[in-house]
């Protein structure tokens, strides 16, 4: 009983960070913005989800293959995230209007 409400919850707040990432590549206004939160929201959501699976199923076999995954997640989405931004930066897509600091605007060469 208790693993199905806890399996639950988490299956609710992973569905409720998906839709805030999901949220965030439409309303936020530059792909630096949009990285940042489908990279927070996604990979916290994906991890809440598959932690929901883990304990739905109660299986060691299925519980060590979510706990790898979730953290091959959480080392490759940021990373990834990083190396997206750079290149956007290094090609020259435009800032959002209302940005206020370009700290990487110096050590361009």
């Amino acid at each position: 009983m208790m693993t199905t409400v806890l399996a639950s919850l988490l299956a609710v707040f992973g569905t409720a960070f998906m839709i805030l990432a999901g949220v965030g590549i439409i309303r936020l206004p530059d792909l630096y913005c949009r990285a940042s939160a489908t990279t927070k929201a996604a990979t916290l959501g994906i991890g809440c989800l598959l932690a929901a699976t883990a304990i739905h199923f109660g299986d060691l076999r299925v519980t060590t293959r979510v706990l790898a995954t979730i953290a091959f997640l959480f080392l490759t989405a940021p990373v990834a995230a990083h190396l997206i931004g750079r290149a956007a930066y290094r090609s020259n897509a435009p800032l959002w209007q209302g940005t206020v600091r370009d700290e990487l605007a110096s050590r361009q060469k």
